[in-house]
C-alpha cells in the first residue's frame, strides 16, 4: 500500500513529529511505502483564494499551481493518514486549509470522488480521555472525521484516532504513546472503518 502520511505541526522538535516517525516506522515494517508531507516547510498557503474557490457550474476546474501540485500528489498514492494536534477540539487551521483547498469540487466531490481506500486521522490530544468522554468531545471529532469528511468524499474506511494525556510527565507514557504509532502504521491495512463513519 501506499501511504501519503501529512503531519502539521510548526515544530519539527514536537511530539506530534516524534509520533508522526513512530508511524512511517511501522508503515515501513510492515511493508508499505509513504511520502510524508509536511505542510508547514512545504509552504502550503492553507488560505483560500478566488483561484480555488469551487465552482458549482462546472463538473471539473483547473485550480491554482499549488492546489493541482497536491491533487496530483494525492493521486499518486491509495490510501492517507493525517497527524496533527487537537486544538480546540478540531484540527488545526494549516490542516483545515488543506482539505478546503485540495479536496476540493470535481476531484473529491462533485462529480468526481476520491479513489482512496482508507484514511487514518491520528490527532493528539493534551488532556485526558475522560476528560474528551465528559461532554463527548471524543465522539464529535471522529463523526466530524469520518462522516462529515471522509465518508462525503468517498472514502469506505475511516479511522479517528486520537493520543490522550500528550503534556503528561508520567513515566513511561511519551514511550507508550509512541508504540501506539508505531502499532498504527504496522497495522495499517487492517483497520476496519469506525461504525460511526457509515452514513444512517
Amino acid at each position: 500500500m501506499n501511504v501519503l502520511t501529512v503531519v502539521s505541526h510548526p515544530r519539527t522538535n514536537s511530539f506530534t513529529f516524534a509520533v508522526a516517525n513512530r508511524f512511517v516506522q511501522g508503515l515501513k515494517n510492515a511493508g508499505h511505502e509513504t511520502e510524508v508531507l509536511d505542510l508547514h516547510r512545504s509552504g502550503f498557503d492553507p488560505v483560500l483564494w478566488e483561484a480555488d474557490e469551487p465552482d458549482w457550474s462546472a463538473d471539473h476546474k483547473t485550480y491554482s499551481p499549488e492546489v493541482e501540485t497536491e491533487i496530483e500528489r494525492m493521486k499518486k498514492h491509495d490510501a492517507l493518514a493525517f497527524i496533527f494536534p487537537i486544538w480546540w477540539y478540531s484540527m488545526p487551521a494549516m490542516l483545515k486549509g488543506y482539505v478546503d483547498r485540495v479536496w476540493n469540487h470535481g476531484f473529491a466531490y462533485g462529480s468526481s470522488k476520491l479513489h482512496h481506500q482508507r484514511v487514518l486521522w491520528l490527532g493528539l490530544a493534551g488532556d485526558s480521555l475522560e476528560h474528551f468522554e465528559k461532554r463527548q468531545y471524543d465522539k464529535m471529532i471522529a463523526h466530524h472525521l469520518n462522516v462529515g469528511i471522509a465518508s462525503y468524499v468517498g472514502i469506505p474506511n475511516s479511522k479517528a484516532e486520537i493520543l490522550y494525556n500528550t503534556l503528561g510527565s508520567k513515566e513511561g507514557h511519551s514511550e507508550r504513546l509512541l508504540t501506539q504509532a508505531y502499532d498504527l502504521g504496522l497495522h495499517y491495512a487492517e483497520f476496519k472503518g469506525d461504525a460511526s463513519s457509515e452514513e444512517k
